[in-house]
C-alpha cells in the first residue's frame, strides 16, 4: 500500500459551509463524518458530510502543507478550486470509494 496522503473538503446540505481535511484513508474518515463518530466536532454540529473534492499526494507530509495552504484561502477561491474538478459540486461520497481504493492499492 501507498504512504500518501489525500486532502478533502466537504460541505453541507445547503453548500453554505465548507471544511478541509487531511487524511491517509479518505473512505474510512468520510464514513467517519457521515456517521457523525466525532461528535461535537465542528463537522457533526454543522453537518457537514458531503465530499465535494479532493486530491491525493503521494507523501502524507505534501498534503498536509497543501490542507495548511487551503485553509488560508478565501471561500471564493476554494469554491472556483472545488468548480475546476466538480463544476456542479455533486456529492462524491459514494463514487469515491472505488476511485480511491485503485490509488492506494
Amino acid at each position: 500500500m501507498k504512504k500518501g496522503g489525500f486532502i478533502y473538503i466537504l460541505t453541507n446540505k445547503l453548500k453554505t459551509v465548507l471544511y478541509i481535511g487531511v487524511t491517509s484513508n479518505l473512505r474510512r474518515r468520510i464514513w467517519e463524518h457521515a456517521h457523525h463518530e466525532n461528535e461535537n466536532s465542528f463537522t457533526d454540529q454543522y453537518n457537514v458530510t458531503g465530499l465535494v473534492y479532493y486530491e491525493w499526494f503521494d507523501v502524507i507530509v505534501t498534503a498536509i502543507e497543501r490542507e495548511k495552504q487551503l485553509k488560508r484561502w478565501s471561500r471564493t477561491k476554494k469554491v472556483a478550486l472545488i468548480k475546476v474538478k466538480n463544476p456542479e459540486w455533486r456529492l462524491l461520497n459514494e463514487e469515491v470509494y472505488d476511485e480511491v481504493y485503485s490509488l492506494l492499492y
